[in-house]
């Protein structure tokens, strides 16, 4: 049996909207002859091949280092974020996941606080806009330090790489039934928190991202843990517990 009959047709059903303002529809497509060793944003981009030549628009969607670092490739694959296979962008889905004749249903993130720009795509700035709030870290720029001049226990160290991973893709929002952003604020602010670096402005950035936080539109946590079941970095609830005691220390000062 050559390679060449395994390759499957799928039926996809894609969200397809103008703008913002538009009223948006799925609209059916067909992907014939698609590779299992395809990832699935080459499958959409073969898709999207076909429909350019038979004059049609192609289907917008995110993309950028397609190698499982940036999380720009949003969507909602079949109702999860990033297609739901453990700690795995949508670039690193691969065709394998799916067998063939399967109807594979593709959206946006959709959330509040992310308006549609087009298609696939939405507007996260939002999430750039609570980084920001957070502002700078007295840190010292000047020569290379010594690595030993401030000594961090590996317990911290470790807890503040974890919380680092975030890669602020959104998943944790488009995954929540609230549309709540506090999985991505919590791991910006753990990730300082727990840093001799982070302690000098820690007050002031959990209040000003906290309250950013609510600004943008975004909602509620309610311990569904969707956020870390959508992550495809893995980063843990128990940074939310980590901002929740963080605020309210910083109420009492």
């Amino acid at each position: 049996m050559s390679h060449h009959d395994k390759n499957m047709t799928l039926t996809l059903h894609v969200w397809r909207q103008k703008g913002p303002k538009d009223p948006g529809k799925f609209e059916v497509y067909e992907a014939k002859d698609v590779s299992p060793d395809q990832s699935f944003l080459e499958m959409l981009d073969d898709v999207n091949e076909e429909l350019i030549k038979q004059g049609k628009d192609p289907i917008a969607f995110d993309h950028d280092c397609r190698e499982g670092i940036c999380g720009m490739c949003s969507q909602v694959i079949n109702g999860i974020p990033h297609g739901g296979m453990d700690r795995t962008t949508v670039c690193q889905l691969h065709m394998r996941m799916f067998k063939n004749g399967d109807a594979i249903y593709i959206e946006p993130w959709r959330a509040r606080a992310f308006p549609i720009i087009k298609d696939l795509v939405v507007d996260r700035g939002a999430l750039d806009t609570i980084i920001q709030a957070g502002g700078y870290t007295s840190a010292h720029t000047g020569g290379v330090a010594d690595g030993n001049a401030l000594l961090i226990p590996k317990d911290d160290a470790d807890y503040a790489m974890d919380a680092a991973e975030c890669i602020g893709c959104g998943a944790c929002v488009a995954g929540c039934p609230n549309g709540s952003a506090m999985l991505f604020t919590s791991a910006k602010v753990s990730q300082l928190a727990v840093l001799p670096q982070g302690k000098a402005e820690a007050t002031r950035r959990v209040k000003a991202m906290t309250e950013t936080l609510q600004e943008c539109g975004f909602g509620n946590c309610t311990n569904h843990y969707e956020c870390q079941a959508a992550c495809p970095k893995g980063i843990n609830v128990k940074f939310i517990a980590t901002l929740n005691r963080e605020y309210l220390k910083s109420l009492c000062k």
